[in-house]
């Protein structure tokens, strides 16, 4: 059985560290860089960035602050936002990520998951999800909606058909957040991460409403994925990251100790 992954996350914006509540009221918390270099040495076992409003403004990604934090740590490095390319997924590659997440790019043009697999292999390529639960309907019949452009833009798209899809178009790896669940630390949506689970067969990330290690225990056991993304809980030092894994590791989950 392979190892659950703990992965911090590092919305960042303007080039800062920040955080809000299920997509809103974002406020500064530190500096990107010497964040992942902490949770790096804590043992994290990857570390995802998301510049979190380069889509919303039409631009790319911050790759300075991209080749900053992957000169700092030396474990598999994601980044996303801003993504609407080949040539921006070559970008942040060669600016030293190991994948690349694609989210508002992807739903505008589902031919950047299928183009970039064949470019970069399916490895590096994971489709992130911003999810809103909404009504059912005939064009959403999961009730579960996609939302792009950090939350503010309804697509009319089902969140399960959309994971279907990209998983045919060649992602090799789904991160599901739920925008109701985000930053509240209530806990996953556990329906959500485990309906997307059952429904493909690559890896699933759960992302939104970490609030303790049983929440994230759950994510991995009940929702069925393979990793938990944090945020909140660690970056204003309620949990490091070797407590989180022992706690987990002492429910029952098979934990990565060290390198």
């Amino acid at each position: 059985m392979l190892s659950k992954r703990i992965i911090p996350c590092l919305d960042v914006r303007d080039g800062r560290l920040t955080k809000g509540i299920k997509f809103k009221g974002n406020v500064d918390i530190g500096d990107p860089v010497e964040t992942a270099k902490k949770y790096y040495e804590e043992g994290a076992d990857e570390i995802v960035f998301y510049d979190i409003t380069a889509s919303h403004e039409g631009r790319g990604i911050f790759l300075d602050v991209v080749e900053k934090v992957a000169s700092t740590i030396f474990i598999p490095f994601s980044v996303g936002g801003g993504i609407n390319s080949v040539q921006d997924m070559r970008d942040a590659l060669n600016a030293g990520a190991e994948k690349v997440s694609v989210n508002s790019g992807a739903v505008k043009n589902p031919d950047i998951i299928s183009e970039g697999a064949a470019r970069f292999g399916n490895q590096a390529i994971v489709l992130g999800m911003d999810v809103k639960q909404v009504p059912i309907t005939a064009d959403i019949p999961s009730g579960y909606e996609i939302v792009i452009h950090g939350g503010r833009k309804h697509m009319n798209m089902d969140a399960i058909e959309w994971a279907k899809t990209a998983e045919a178009l060649g992602a090799g790896e789904i991160c599901v957040n739920s925008i109701d669940a985000d930053g509240t630390k209530d806990g996953y949506e556990l329906n959500l991460t485990r309906t997307i689970a059952e429904s493909v067969k690559i890896p699933i990330i759960a992302s939104g409403g970490a609030g303790n290690p049983q929440h994230m225990y759950d994510a991995v056991t009940k929702g069925k994925a393979t990793a938990a993304l944090i945020a909140s809980i660690v970056h204003y030092g309620e949990y490091t990251i070797p407590e989180l894994k022992r706690q987990m590791s002492a429910m029952g989950a098979k934990m990565r100790m060290s390198w």
